[in-house]
């Protein structure tokens, strides 16, 4: 059985995604990440390789995400890809007529824009976390309640209450203003919705032209409150397909893939046993020139296996291209 393999290693959630040779998916696994990306990494290798058949073999490794390049040594990718074009393959597999894709994850977010198959456009936000996952799972833990409690809650507004959202900080404190004042806790939780949705379409959506068919993926895209704000404040239908917390994954694992059919070399994967290797992260600023890059490298006996995070390559030695 052919198989490829989709890391997705992102701040919050590290995703794994086994494709077989005709790009279905036979295993997926979703985790959270706890700033420990090579150890959460290794535990999908663990668990991804007890779903899958033991005449499975591995044709070609992808990976994807904020920690694409740490991933990519570890494992022995044959392809890094960045996360804008993950996810328009990986929508594009799904939906081939979607013009607007919008992704929402823990700490950052981003709208694509395609048009015709291709992206034309896109906008990211990692910066502030009002428009992402954490802003909601904070206001849940303040309210001691589930993020999936929240969810549920939400829909049962009728009558939200307007939360100004632009910042945390200030969407707490009016969070706990309209308590004072007696309005229902569904009411204010739908509101943060709505705020969260506004902050969006304001920051990251600003100047881009959102055209229907609109894909909602990204973990957020298990928040239904969230779903119904868009569409409200689209005034359109919004998809959210089955494995939308898993689409980056699944476009690293088609692009490599297609790469590795136009080749004739094999795949660099490193095995299953990787996952039992101790590795050791660090790093240091560069002086070569006024940038200052913060160079990180990855180590195991003290030897370095790869350097990566400057804008030049003077200190590239990873094999991964």
């Amino acid at each position: 059985m052919e198989a490829y393999l989709g890391i997705d290693v992102g701040s919050v959630t590290t995703k794994l995604v086994m494709l077989d040779k005709n790009d279905e998916l036979v295993a997926h696994i979703y985790l959270p990440t706890q700033g420990k990306p090579i150890d959460m990494v290794q535990e999908g290798l663990i668990q991804i390789e007890q779903q899958l058949p033991e005449e499975a073999n591995i044709c070609g490794v992808a990976t994807t995400g904020s920690a694409r390049y740490l991933a990519g040594v570890i494992v022995g990718a044959d392809l890094v890809k960045n996360e804008i074009t993950s996810h328009a393959v990986a929508t594009l597999q799904y939906v081939p007529q979607v013009q607007t894709i919008i992704e929402i994850g823990g700490q950052d977010s981003k709208i694509i824009i395609v048009r015709d198959g291709v992206v034309t456009d896109f906008g990211m936000n990692s910066v502030c976390a009002a428009g992402t996952g954490s802003f909601l799972d904070h206001q849940a833990l303040r309210l001691n309640m589930s993020i999936e409690e929240f969810a549920r809650r939400a829909l049962d507004s009728n009558t939200p209450v307007r939360i100004a959202g632009r910042c945390t900080v200030f969407a707490e404190s009016d969070m706990v203003h309209k308590q004072q004042m007696g309005h229902r806790i569904e009411d204010i939780l739908y509101g943060l919705c709505q705020a969260l949705v506004r902050n969006y379409l304001n920051n990251v959506g600003l100047g881009k032209e959102i055209k229907p068919p609109i894909v909602f993926q990204g973990g957020v895209a298990f928040n239904q409150g969230i779903a119904r704000a868009l569409r409200e404040e689209l005034g359109t239908e919004i998809i959210v397909l089955p494995h939308h917390e898993v689409m980056g994954a699944i476009g690293a694992a088609l692009l490599v893939h297609a790469g590795m059919t136009r080749s004739d070399n094999g795949s660099q994967f490193k095995g299953f046993s990787v996952s039992e290797i101790k590795y050791h992260t660090s790093s240091f600023e560069c002086k070569s020139c006024p940038n200052c890059c913060e160079i990180a490298q990855l180590s195991i006996n003290g030897r370095v296996l790869a350097r990566w995070g400057g804008r030049c390559d003077i200190w590239d030695e990873s094999p991964v291209s």
